[in-house]
């Protein structure tokens, strides 16, 4: 990855796509013109960022309450350390998970890989989680379900 310093015009469109990018046509032109450049500067230097390894993905953030999903477990597992990363990507595979973690589990906590899993309701959830249980063939689990969104904020580099 390079290592030049950023300039002031990469750090300007870093920052304005830290926030909510509009749901518009054509939304990059929006945010060159808050920043005072055209549409093509904008995509040309996200671009080069891009080539030069600084930004390395793109990601959107769906609002699942508005979408159906009222239902939301991070459901953690234990799964031998040797099958961990195949098993990952068997859980991974299902439409209903969103994120797929391994962790390094602690004393008196043996769990090592989490999954985040996205249903209409708990009791969907359960019958997910079963699924999935059934595929890898681990029956290790605890299902913790979300009861209230405290913070869920991107990070930001630039303001």
């Amino acid at each position: 990855m390079e290592t030049k310093q950023l300039t002031q015009l990469e750090k300007k469109v870093i920052a304005s796509l830290q926030g909510d990018i509009p749901v518009i046509e054509r939304p990059y032109l929006k945010l060159a013109k808050e920043i005072g450049i055209t549409e093509g500067q904008f995509l040309k230097i996200m671009n080069n960022l891009n080539d030069r390894g600084l930004i390395r993905r793109f990601g959107a953030t769906l609002k699942h309450q508005n979408s159906g999903f009222n239902a939301n477990a991070m459901v953690a597992w234990i799964v031998d350390e040797q099958k961990a990363i195949e098993t990952g990507k068997i859980m991974a595979s299902f439409n209903e998970v969103s994120h797929c973690y391994r962790r390094n589990p602690v004393p008196g906590w043996d769990y090592n890989l989490y999954t985040m899993v996205h249903a209409a309701d708990e009791k969907e959830c359960y019958t997910i989680v079963k699924k999935i249980s059934i595929a890898v063939n681990i029956d290790k689990y605890a299902i913790l379900f979300s009861k209230k969104e405290l913070k869920k904020t991107s990070m930001k580099y630039f303001e």
